[in-house]
């Protein structure tokens, strides 16, 4: 298998085994551009090396920048930086939003950045601090709130297609692409056991996250998903399950040949979902669940969102059901706190309660 399409495994604490599509990494080495830029910059040293003594000046020491004369708020200042610092190529394209208040960290700024490379994309978050002289990264926690809350705000889950129980205490949101081997894997190991074990207390939603660079006709499976999902929302389901099934058969030459075989023994009008297809009218809905899981930061499938803990690759039926049974007995503690919290006649120990 050619590396760009390469599988990563990841072992976790509990032993399991963590497997996921992984798109590129935005950098020279895992891009497969090391060779070729390396190659460049040999070619490039050779030339200079060339160049007679005299004709080259010595260098000069650069010297250091005035203190307060450099801001992360400034937009050039911090590309260049950033690309320095994450080993951006030139060929990367680099967009920075304006700065926001952060939520999470008092006297910071947010400020997100978008990276993109052949098609692949990206978007990092940084902090900055208000003087624009230090930059942070990572995730930022309020103990008054819940850890999870900015992936939770990000998480649209409005007509997307879902099972379960709607209103249930878990609610689990799969970004995935139909092409991706792991992607099937989890979801023949959540439709057959989510339901199955937790019942009602549990409700899935599905969003579409084709990674196009390694998967040619993920993203064309994902259209046809939604235009499924425009007809019959339970129909989409039955589609989501059939083109797992079948997925080592598919090619992006007879994809719409197969669908619409399919079509035809589900009653889904074939017609109307030839002319979707044709016309991509869901293309726009695809296309905004892949900004919503850049924005979240996934660069892999399948990505699952268990109440907001991001979770990467496919996990085994043994892990995700522990995550499950720890996230509902912590719903079922927080409704009994909040329940003794707020009952009257309660005393407190608290002033002024």
């Amino acid at each position: 298998m050619k590396s760009l399409s390469a599988f990563t495994t990841f072992g976790l604490a509990t032993g399991a085994a963590l497997t996921l599509c992984l798109l590129p990494n935005l950098t020279p080495a895992l891009l497969g551009q090391a060779p070729a830029v390396a190659k460049q910059a040999t070619k490039q040293a050779s030339k200079q090396k060339a160049v007679p003594a005299k004709a080259a000046p010595a260098a000069k020491a650069t010297p250091k920048a005035a203190s307060g004369t450099k801001s992360a708020l400034d937009k050039p200042t911090l590309e260049a930086y950033l690309r320095h610092m994450e080993a951006w190529v030139p060929q990367i394209n680099v967009a920075i939003d304006d700065p926001k208040p952060s939520a999470y960290l008092p006297g910071f700024s947010e400020v997100a950045v978008h990276i993109s490379y052949q098609g692949q994309g990206k978007d990092e978050h940084y902090f900055v601090s208000r003087d624009g002289k230090s930059i942070l990264k990572g995730d930022a926690y309020d103990i008054d709130k819940n850890p999870f809350q900015p992936n939770l705000d990000g998480l649209k889950t409005d007509k997307q297609p879902s099972y379960g129980t709607a209103g249930a205490p878990v609610v689990m949101v799969v970004f995935g692409d139909f092409q991706c081997p792991l992607c099937k894997v989890e979801a023949e190991v959540m439709r057959a056991n989510v339901v199955k074990t937790f019942g009602a207390k549990v409700q899935v939603y599905f969003k579409d996250f084709p990674l196009e660079s390694i998967h040619p006709w993920a993203r064309s499976g994902s259209i046809v998903g939604r235009c499924v999902f425009r007809q019959s929302p339970q129909g989409f389901w039955e589609f989501h399950d059939w083109i797992y099934k079948v997925q080592d058969t598919i090619k992006l030459e007879n994809l719409n040949e197969q669908v619409n075989k399919w079509a035809a023994t589900v009653g889904i009008d074939p017609i109307q979902l030839s002319r979707c297809i044709e016309n991509k009218s869901t293309d726009a809905e695809v296309a905004a669940n892949i900004k919503d899981g850049m924005a979240l930061g996934i660069d892999a499938t399948p990505t699952t969102f268990l109440n907001g803990r991001k979770l990467v690759g496919a996990l085994e039926w043994g892990t995700m059901q522990a995550l499950i049974g720890m996230e509902l007995e912590y719903q079922t503690k927080l409704a009994e706190c909040e329940k003794a919290c707020t009952m009257p006649g309660i005393p407190s120990l608290l002033p002024g309660k």
